[in-house]
């Protein structure tokens, strides 16, 4: 059995694995930085699942996923995003509440409990936040998207995820009544400074900046 630190490790580099496909390895530092904690810290964890078998890494180089740990960081991830869409539809937690608690809950090693839980929400493909649920098999479901950045003037589209899940975004778009499922139109790019006006459904229009585009994920 993992600890739960090997198994945030495992989870951090699938993640990091994630946001850049065409680079599935990551580096010391890029690790240390996701997970908040001091390079000579991960540095010790990585030798750790080294031995295990887990990671490939050389001090210094780039650290890649077996497919046993990426495989055992599928299955956290799967847990993680199963807890965080039974807190929102079943216990009316918010958005923005929810990733904290499945931070605790998401190490439950219980198999049998995993798969009650998915078959409890009806086999939910996506979490509160737009992010695909892996399945028991480790396939995870793909979905069509684009940043709101790359929507141009006179187009309209649908939010499907958020890219920034950070308390204080998520919030933000609560504020601007913006969730999953929501029509954006997008009705002027200013040169200046990169930000847009925004029609959200039948809200009174709305500036936002780039870094606000960058951060939510749409389909045409």
């Amino acid at each position: 059995m993992l600890s739960y630190t090997e198994e945030n490790y495992l989870k951090a580099l699938l993640m990091l694995s994630f946001q850049n496909e065409e680079r599935p390895e990551a580096g010391t530092n890029e690790m240390a930085a996701y997970l908040g904690v001091k390079p000579a810290t991960a540095t010790d964890m990585l030798k750790k699942l080294k031995e295990k078998e887990l990671v490939t890494y050389q001090k210094y180089g780039k650290i890649l996923l077996t497919d046993v740990g990426r495989k055992k960081g599928i299955a956290v991830l799967r847990k993680h995003r199963l807890w965080e869409t039974f807190l929102y539809e079943k216990l009316d937690f918010s958005w923005d509440e929810v990733h904290e608690v499945a931070e605790q809950l998401e190490h439950i090693q219980s198999a049998k409990l995993v798969d009650k839980l998915e078959e409890f929400l009806n086999f939910p493909e996506f979490d509160p936040h737009g992010d695909p649920i892996p399945k028991a098999n480790g396939d995870i479901p793909s979905i069509d998207k684009v940043l709101l950045s790359e929507i141009t003037a006179g187009e309209t589209c649908m939010v499907v995820a958020v890219k920034d899940t950070s308390a204080v975004f998520l919030q933000y778009l609560e504020k601007l009544k913006i969730t999953i499922g929501t029509k954006i139109s997008v009705l002027e790019l200013i040169d200046f400074d990169g930000s847009l006006t925004i029609g959200i459904e039948k809200e009174e229009a709305r500036s936002v900046s780039m870094k606000f585009a960058e951060s939510l994920f749409v389909r045409r």
